[in-house]
């Protein structure tokens, strides 16, 4: 958390709010079918929300430490915090003038009406009622206070609740919205050419009387509470200097607030009567509209089952090997096999599982898993290797933020199963997404990796970017089974030579390709970066690439997040250009190409470059090694390099603008044009 004046580096949490900036311009981007642009609101929603929970959190929670700490890190808490909340209410005022000026129109036009409580007609009021009071009172826990006396108030985190005032000021009320169990949306008709729909808030606050039967309601405005998630502290703080910052808020109470979201129709007096109740500081407060979790908006029904409202499907391709392979491991020893979600099914990553489950000659699988699926094909097959009587290692992160319970849970009923379970180990993520599988043959034992760039999780490959590679080489499969063996706790490091081990080996590997580019630049030979990231952070190579740039290095980026790398600076980074893409599905591959004077040199795996990437976790970057495989990784980058338009340009300014389209120039849509790439080679 660098000072937010130094003219070298962007304050990272400033330019998130420039990535969720790309996410609400998806929102209004009209290439976008009408329920596609509504879904953009949702993650935007979504992706604040978080923001609020873990970075806001962390901001707040840095203000209580000791003063002489924060003087020596160069923190300013309150000053970034002030300017978030202006970016953030700049976005929520823009956000609601989406919803109201553009989708609600349009969702009209389509023969769609949202109604709220004043809107809704006689014929409703039955259904209304009724619904009411079989569906949704049984789920409601008012709470009543009165304002002259000591009143505690506990408000979830994220739930929904409505501020009810009375004529009778010294009293107050909070109600529950309780759309987990009733659902946001109700449809209110049946008519096939005019659909109303409502939201659970409008029938409580058209039928609130019935629960207060003997008061006179003044007012009623929605809230929400967001809670911090957990302490988190930037891995750039380490050693004595960590430690002070943890002992300096050992007073510190979990889920605190960190933002109330209030409807700004409400008066000042009952606002302040709220901040009160909840020990809200001014900072805390957040205006915002009628309706809040627009999350939500994931699940907006769609009555009309109008296929032009939503995107063309694009069915997963087959892959012209694995497809048609009846024994992965014979196809897999021949040559390198590689994967492109959501492009291609997750079911090759199960199906190989199950092979190796079912198969007499395999006698280990080992697996890391970051975010665990629901039951799922995958799970399932583990489960029955054991079964079957293989040696099952599985790495279970047990810090998955916000998974935390769903991976513990899976992790005892792999140990129940008497598989050999192994948690995170403290201040260790491992995040590498990687397996190995160990198989007798004759006298030989051979191994089998796969090494991608995604979660082993079938539900997020359909909407996730990512690349995988399965591998027999022996070169890549003997690393990854002494890193095994170092999760295992048999090896204290795993001497590797190919693949790039975070904390091991990752950043002196990546800053020795660096220098190796700035030297050839030098010597005037061929010098070129090319990567592909979510996030940029680390300061150490930051410093590198504006050092590369000074050389000549031309330097072309892809980062779909955050970056505190100013691009395009004369004198600084003027060699560096980079883009963003925001589209259809979330672009989460990582792919590092270095020029090496014409000799190209290429990586892909789990790592950002970010201190937690580099330093704090498990990685496993690996070198692409088969020439095909690169090939096709290769095309597929330049395929995003070439995006015009869905990309923008992360400029010094953060103007987010679309990268221009040459006049006669083809459109290209990478994400669909990888598409196409991959049916055509695949298929063809």
């Amino acid at each position: 958390m660098q000072q937010p004046n130094d003219d070298r580096f962007r304050h990272r949490d400033l330019n998130w709010l420039s990535f969720n900036e790309r996410v609400l311009q998806e929102a209004t981007d009209k290439i976008n079918p009408l329920y596609e642009r509504i879904k953009f609101l949702a993650i935007f929603s979504s992706n604040l929300d978080e923001y609020f929970r873990v970075r806001v959190s962390q901001l707040r929670q840095m203000k209580r430490v000791k003063k002489s700490i924060r003087k020596k890190l160069a923190l300013r808490p309150s000053r970034i915090t002030k300017q978030i909340i202006e970016k953030v209410k700049d976005q929520q005022d823009r956000f609601g003038d989406i919803y109201h000026k553009e989708i609600i129109p349009e969702l009209a036009a389509n023969g769609i009406h949202i109604l709220d409580a004043n809107h809704f007609k006689s014929e409703h009021k039955e259904f209304l009622s009724s619904f009411f009071n079989t569906k949704i009172e049984k789920h409601l826990k008012p709470i009543r206070l009165n304002l002259k006396k000591e009143n505690e108030l506990f408000l979830e985190n994220s739930v929904l609740y409505f501020l009810i005032t009375f004529k009778n000021e010294d009293n107050i009320a909070v109600v529950n919205i309780p759309v987990e169990d009733c659902g946001r949306f109700v449809h209110l008709n049946k008519d096939d050419n005019n659909h109303e729909i409502t939201y659970l808030d409008e029938i409580i606050r058209h039928e609130a009387y019935k629960i207060f039967p003997e008061d006179d309601i003044n007012g009623i405005y929605e809230i929400k509470l967001s809670r911090d998630a957990e302490l988190y502290i930037d891995d750039i703080y380490e050693g004595v200097l960590a430690e002070k910052i943890y002992s300096s808020l050992e007073q510190r109470t979990d889920g605190q607030p960190t933002r109330l979201l209030y409807d700004a129709n409400m008066p000042k007096e009952v606002q302040k009567k709220i901040r009160k109740l909840l020990k809200l500081g001014k900072i805390d407060m957040m205006p915002g509209g009628q309706y809040h979790n627009f999350k939500d908006f994931f699940s907006f029904p769609d009555p009309t089952h109008n296929k032009k409202l939503h995107f063309k499907e694009l069915p997963a391709l087959p892959h012209k090997v694995l497809d048609k392979s009846t024994n992965y491991f014979k196809d897999i020893a021949k040559k390198d096999q590689s994967l492109h979600f959501p492009f291609m099914s997750f079911s090759y990553v199960e199906k190989f599982v199950k092979m190796a489950a079912e198969d007499d000659q395999v006698t280990e699988i080992s697996i890391s898993l970051y975010r665990v699926a629901d039951e799922s094909d995958l799970t399932n097959s583990l489960m029955k290797a054991l079964e079957n009587g293989k040696r099952v290692t599985v790495f279970v992160e047990a810090k998955a933020r916000f998974d935390e319970e769903n991976n513990i849970s899976w992790g005892r009923k792999f140990e129940e199963k008497g598989a050999n379970v192994i948690y995170s180990y403290p201040k260790v993520k491992v995040h590498s997404k990687i397996m190995l599988i160990t198989r007798q043959e004759g006298d030989k034992k051979m191994r089998y990796a796969y090494i991608g760039t995604g979660n082993f999780n079938s539900e997020t490959s359909e909407i996730y970017c990512d690349h995988a590679i399965f591998t027999a080489n022996s070169n890549i499969t003997k690393e990854l089974e002494r890193l095994f063996k170092v999760l295992e706790g048999e090896l204290i490091i795993p001497r590797e030579k190919n693949l790039l081990i975070s904390p091991f080996s990752t950043r002196q590997e990546f800053i020795k390709l660096i220098y190796n580019e700035i030297e050839n630049a030098r010597a005037g030979k061929k010098a070129r970066i090319t990567a592909k990231m979510n996030s940029l952070e680390d300061h150490e190579m930051i410093e590198l690439l504006y050092k590369a740039s000074d050389a000549g290095v031309e330097v072309r980026m892809l980062i779909r997040g955050f970056t505190c790398l100013i691009p395009g600076v004369k004198g600084l980074s003027e060699n560096i250009y980079i883009t963003s893409v925001v589209d259809r599905y979330l672009e989460h591959g990582r792919i590092y190409l270095f020029e090496n004077d014409g000799n190209e040199l290429m990586y892909y795996g789990s790592a950002d470059w970010m201190n937690r990437n580099l330093d704090r976790r498990i990685e496993v970057i690996s070198p692409v090694l088969d020439e095909d495989v690169k090939k096709e990784f290769k095309d597929i980058l330049e395929i995003q390099l070439s995006d015009n338009v869905k990309a923008r340009i992360q400029d010094p300014e953060e103007t987010n603008q679309y990268v221009e389209r040459k006049k006669g120039e083809k459109k290209i849509r990478s994400q669909y044009e990888i598409y196409e790439y991959l049916k055509e080679k695949h298929t063809s």
